[in-house]
């Protein structure tokens, strides 16, 4: 157990801290501090009767007050107390509920609060019915854990098992789980275990979690490795499991992975993997663990025994710039690998474009392989989060391309032997930006953000002016426009998303994603020829 546990007479309370002698639990209801008992591993447990749902407290180190490394909710901000959550007091009413095959899963983005004008997870709730009837079976959130200030990308967590206050807390998200699982639809969830947030982490309060020995381009990388590394480890394989067993969440999507660094000869991945079988089995639930990775490295997704990292799938960004750059012919400016109607060929038919080439944009060979792997590893787009956000306008691809483009992205991805994915508002071909925006409060960590955003674009070569992330008119733009749905050409594209996820479903060859029976010839300069075919029936696309 790697947080604080309720019972029916109280709650114990259990915090790492191996370099600590003395740690002390101080409830907001009592005067004085509790000490807590340490054991041979670093942790501080304590046992207090009466404890409850909603009580607040903090972990006395020394002379100063921090809230729970562990905490599940901060909610009063990421400065304020812990609160304990007893997780089984919910009432949930998806025991029957088993998530789709793998190879069946239709993705859909979400950042939770510009996908309503609430931005709260309830708020989602009355939209789910379009999303089911789009075909949607699988709705995967933008990071939710506890941030500073009141709206985030998420990327930037101060405390991992924690749920944003701003959304809604512990019990929308619960509802939010609950209700998509009535209709249908599983719920991944995007964590973050490179780095933490700056703003609101205690974390080397109270032990070794990061280390210097490694830097992530966001901050400190966690200790995965090095002196007192298990308790880190345990950290961050339990957050998965709390995520599977307490909010009911059928997978995660692991951002940036080839930020993480572990040279051990049992790697976080082995320990990562052994838990969540060990929670599929108490639960009787499969849970699937995503990728993002930039290393177009096959082993992400090998098995263990073969040397792999085991994981079920991950995002393939070589499939999007290849796509891009031949749709939008602007992109070559900023994706100068890519443009050669053959790489689009090589993504459709084998997965990795680069896969030992030499990359200009990295000044070496990169990649592996992933010729022979099945489709259902990998997941495409034409946009996620990060394309929009990582432009100065916020643009979309349907503020870039004509209408005809739309449809001709649409069905590259939708038809493709890959799991799709779509970003909010994509489906009905959304006007409104979506930029990066933030709500931090220190002014120095503002200061850097917005530097380094010019730096990055400068990097890139984008035009434009860089808007400061902190400007709350960024977040309000890029919340969603549902009343666009119905609106002429938008509901023409909706109903063309609608009709190639009924196609991709109901479609024998469409179904099959092993890529055995699938042909991509190029034709020309600028034709793309696709079949896919079996032993008595063949689909040209």
């Amino acid at each position: 157990m790697t947080y604080l546990k309720c019972h029916k007479d109280g709650c114990r309370f259990r915090v790492w801290a191996p370099e600590k002698n003395a740690i002390s639990l101080k409830l907001q209801q009592k005067d004085k501090p509790i000490p807590m008992t340490r054991d041979a591993n670093g942790y501080f447990e304590t046992d207090v009767p009466g404890a409850a749902n909603g009580d607040r407290y903090r972990y006395l180190v020394g002379n100063t007050l921090y809230p729970d490394p562990a905490s599940m909710y901060q909610p009063d901000g990421v400065y304020g107390p812990s609160a304990i959550i007893d997780h089984d007091s919910y009432p949930w009413s998806d025991n029957h509920w088993r998530v789709p095959p793998k190879q069946t899963l239709i993705f859909y983005e979400i950042h939770v609060g510009a996908f309503t004008p609430e931005g709260t997870f309830e708020a989602i709730i009355p939209r789910l019915p379009d999303l089911a009837e789009l075909g949607i079976n699988a709705i995967e959130l933008m990071p939710v854990a506890a941030c500073s200030g009141s709206r985030n990308w998420g990327y930037d967590g101060a405390f991992l098992y924690a749920v944003q206050n701003t959304y809604g807390g512990p019990d929308g998200l619960k509802k939010l789980v609950d209700a998509c699982h009535r209709k249908n639809i599983a719920v991944f969830l995007d964590v973050v275990y490179n780095h933490l947030g700056r703003e609101g982490n205690c974390l080397e309060a109270f032990g070794p979690y990061f280390t210097d020995q490694y830097r992530t381009p966001w901050g400190k990388a966690f200790n995965y490795d090095s002196a007192w590394c298990d308790g880190v480890r345990d950290f961050i394989t339990g957050n998965a499991v709390y995520w599977a067993e307490c909010y009911h969440i059928d997978g995660l999507r692991l951002d940036a992975i080839h930020e993480i660094y572990d040279r051990n000869a049992t790697t976080i991945w082995d320990e990562l993997n052994k838990k969540i079988g060990a929670c599929e089995l108490r639960t009787g639930r499969r849970f699937y663990l995503i990728a993002e990775s930039d290393s177009n490295d096959p082993k992400v997704i090998k098995p263990l025994e073969t040397g792999g990292k085991g994981l079920d799938a991950q995002w393939m960004d070589d499939f999007h710039h290849a796509l891009y750059v031949l749709l939008h012919p602007e992109g070559r400016k900023h994706y100068r690998d890519f443009g050669a109607i053959e790489q689009l060929a090589k993504a459709w038919s084998q997965g990795f474009v680069h896969s030992g080439e030499y990359v200009r944009f990295r000044c070496r060979r990169h990649g592996a392989s992933s010729a022979g792997i099945d489709g259902e590893h990998f997941i495409v787009f034409n946009q996620n989060h990060d394309l929009p956000g990582n432009r100065p306008g916020g643009e979309r691809m349907s503020m870039l391309v004509s209408q005809p483009t739309l449809y001709l992205a649409a069905a590259a991805v939708l038809l493709s032997p890959y799991l799709p994915l779509l970003f909010m508002g994509e489906e009905y071909g959304a006007d409104t930006p979506f930029y990066f925006f933030s709500d931090y409060q220190e002014p120095a960590t503002t200061r850097n953000l917005l530097e380094g955003r010019k730096q990055q674009f400068a990097t890139f070569q984008w035009d434009g002016d860089v808007r400061d992330p902190q400007d709350e008119a960024c977040f309000r733009q890029s919340k969603l426009h549902w009343e666009d749905r119905g609106k002429d050409t938008h509901k023409k594209l909706l109903e063309w998303h609608r009709l190639l996820i009924q196609l991709r479903k109901k479609h024998p060859l469409l179904t099959d994603l092993s890529k055995n029976r699938l042909r991509a010839d190029v034709i020309g300069e600028k034709c793309l020829s696709v079949y896919r075919y079996s032993e008595d029936l063949t689909i040209h696309l």
